[in-house]
């Protein structure tokens, strides 16, 4: 069993996430912003971060698509989130049973997500927004970092 980015521990960070959002639904892409803000929220001017900042933070948006709907199928099973298909695609919601789930939690750990979550959405989804701009700065910032260290395919004429 995974400790770290199970789908029982994302799952319970989406929880967190559409909880803090609740009625508003989130797609997958708001997710994954979402949740790497909330455990890097030092590294965007917010609060303290959840997780240690590394080199590679950003590297992590590549992986968080699958672990958020692995997460996300755990809690649909549980009853503590909700789907529905609308013109945007799938939206993803707190069931009426899972904030109350999340106050059952008393973890330090599920204290600060549950912060740093309300600092994301205040911060970056103060109103409804595009997901996709947020991210490229953080992918443009993991190219900044280490693009010049990656092997270079033949061909490209960049």
């Amino acid at each position: 069993m995974r400790a770290l980015n199970s789908p029982l521990e994302v799952g319970v960070r989406a929880l967190v996430l559409l909880a803090a959002s609740f009625p508003q639904p989130l797609d997958l892409a708001q997710l994954v912003y979402l949740d790497y803000a909330m455990l890097h929220s030092g590294e965007m001017d917010g609060p303290p971060s959840v997780h240690p900042s590394l080199p590679a933070s950003p590297g992590e948006l590549a992986m968080k698509r699958q672990l958020l709907e692995q997460g996300l199928v755990v809690l649909m099973r549980a009853g503590l989130a909700d789907v529905q298909a609308d013109d945007g695609g799938l939206m993803y919601r707190a069931s009426e049973e899972g904030p109350g789930f999340l106050d059952l939690l008393e973890a330090p750990y599920v204290i600060a997500l549950r912060e740093r979550a309300q600092w994301a959405l205040a911060f970056h989804y103060g109103a409804p927004a595009d997901s996709r701009a947020p991210m490229d700065n953080i992918t443009q910032q993991w190219m900044d970092t280490f693009g010049s260290r990656l092997p270079r395919r033949e061909g490209n004429d960049d």
